[in-house]
C-alpha cells in the first residue's frame, strides 16, 4: 500500500489528506487550549476510531456521538468519555446505554422529563448514574426547551431524581446569532442559580462558530465536527479555505455525450446530494467553472458550459463535497494519502450505524 499513488486508486473513491487533517486538528487544539475552553470533538464528520484518539491525543476532553452505534464502536476502541447529543428513547436504546455506561463515561441530553424519567429508570436498575445536560433551542428550530424557565423547571426534576444528575445545559446555536444565543443562555443561567443549581457545563458546537467560541463567556466545551475534514460549506462559512479540505473524493470522466456535458463515476451513492444552498454537488478542483448540476445514483451529471477547458474521457477529477460528514457514511474506508502517495487504507468503522 505505501507504493501506491493516489493515481492508482481505483475510482470513485474519498481520498483523506493525512497533513491536512493533522493541521486542522492542532489548529483547533491550540486555540481551545488558549481559551482554555474544553474541546469535545463530534465523531459524525469521520467516524474512524483512529482520528478519535488522535483528537483526544491532542487534548480533547472525550469526544461527542449522535448515535449509540458509533458511540459503542467508539468505547471499543478505547475512547473513554463520550456524550451523547441525541434523544435517547426507547427499552434497547436505553438497555445500550446503560451497558456503556458500566464501562466508560457516559453523559446525555434531554429536553422533556419522558426521556429524563425514562433515563433515570434505566440507571437506577442498571446500578450506574447519568449525567444529564438540558438541551436548549436557541433559535435553530430543532430539539431543545423553548425558554430559560423550561430550562430550570427540567434541571430540578433531573437534579431530585436518582440515577441521574444535572450536569448544565446543551446548545446548537443558530448560526450569526451569536447575540441571541449569549442572551438565552445568560437568561438560563441567571434562573438556575437563582434555583441553587450550578450548570458546571455549557456545551455549545459547531464548526461554523468554532473560532468564535471564546465571544461566548460562558461556554465551558465546544463541540465540532466537520472541522477535522472541512468541507465546501464549511470554507464557504469563513472557516479555512480549499485547500484545508482534507476529504476530496476522486472520480473518473466516464462519458462526454456533448460539447458542454461530462459524466463522472460519482452519483449520489459517492457524492452527498445536500446542496446546502450551492446551486451544484461540489467543486471540481481541476476545472473550477465546471457544474456537478445532477446527480443519480452512479451518475455526476457536469456542466461543462463555463468552463474553457474540457476533461477527456478516462481523466481522473478531483471533488470537494458540499458536505463531508455524508460522504464518509457512504464508505467502508478512505485512503489515507501523504506527499500524493497512499498511506493506508483507513476503516470508517462507524458508518452506517444510525441506531
Amino acid at each position: 500500500m505505501s507504493a501506491m499513488s493516489v493515481d492508482d486508486i481505483d475510482t470513485p473513491a474519498p481520498v483523506v489528506d493525512l497533513d491536512r487533517v493533522e493541521r486542522n486538528l492542532k489548529r483547533a487544539a491550540d486555540y481551545f487550549h488558549e481559551k482554555k475552553i474544553a474541546l469535545r470533538p463530534h465523531i459524525k464528520t469521520h467516524k474512524i476510531v483512529e482520528f478519535s484518539r488522535r483528537q483526544v491525543e491532542l487534548g480533547a476532553v472525550g469526544i461527542t456521538c449522535q448515535k449509540l452505534g458509533e458511540a459503542e464502536v467508539m468505547a471499543d476502541g478505547g475512547i473513554s468519555d463520550i456524550l451523547m447529543t441525541f434523544p435517547i428513547v426507547g427499552e434497547p436504546k436505553l438497555k445500550r446505554l446503560m451497558a456503556l455506561a458500566k464501562r466508560i463515561r457516559m453523559s446525555a441530553v434531554t429536553d422533556s422529563t419522558e426521556v429524563a424519567d425514562a433515563m433515570a429508570r434505566a440507571a437506577s436498575e442498571a446500578g450506574v448514574r447519568i449525567e444529564l445536560l438540558v438541551e436548549c433551542d436557541t433559535g435553530t428550530g430543532r430539539c431543545g426547551v423553548q425558554s430559560a424557565d423550561e430550562a430550570v423547571a427540567l434541571a430540578e426534576r433531573i437534579a431530585n431524581t436518582r440515577g441521574v444528575s444535572f450536569g448544565g445545559l446543551m446548545v446548537y446555536p443558530e448560526k450569526g446569532k451569536v447575540a441571541r444565543t449569549r442572551a438565552w443562555i445568560a437568561e438560563a443561567l441567571a434562573a438556575l442559580k437563582r434555583s441553587g443549581l450550578e450548570a458546571k457545563t455549557v456545551s455549545v458546537g459547531g464548526t461554523p462558530d468554532m473560532y468564535h467560541a471564546h465571544e461566548l463567556e460562558f461556554s465551558t466545551e465546544h463541540r465540532p465536527g466537520t472541522y477535522i475534514y472541512s468541507d465546501r460549506a464549511i470554507t464557504a462559512a469563513g472557516v479555512g479555505t480549499l485547500d484545508d479540505t482534507a476529504l476530496r473524493v476522486v472520480a473518473t470522466v466516464v462519458s462526454r455525450p456533448a460539447e458542454d456535458r461530462a459524466i463522472i463515476d460519482a452519483g449520489s451513492k459517492t457524492l452527498t446530494s445536500d446542496l446546502l444552498g450551492f446551486p451544484d454537488h461540489g467543486v471540481i478542483l481541476e476545472y473550477p467553472k465546471a457544474r456537478i448540476v445532477r446527480l443519480n445514483e452512479e451518475h455526476g451529471i457536469v456542466n461543462l458550459a463555463e468552463s474553457p477547458e474540457k476533461p477527456r474521457i478516462g481523466e481522473r477529477v478531483t471533488i470537494v463535497p458540499n458536505h463531508a460528514c455524508v460522504v464518509s457514511n457512504l464508505f467502508d474506508s478512505v485512503y489515507g494519502v501523504s506527499d500524493g502517495r497512499v498511506v493506508r487504507e483507513i476503516p470508517v468503522a462507524a458508518r452506517g450505524l444510525v441506531r
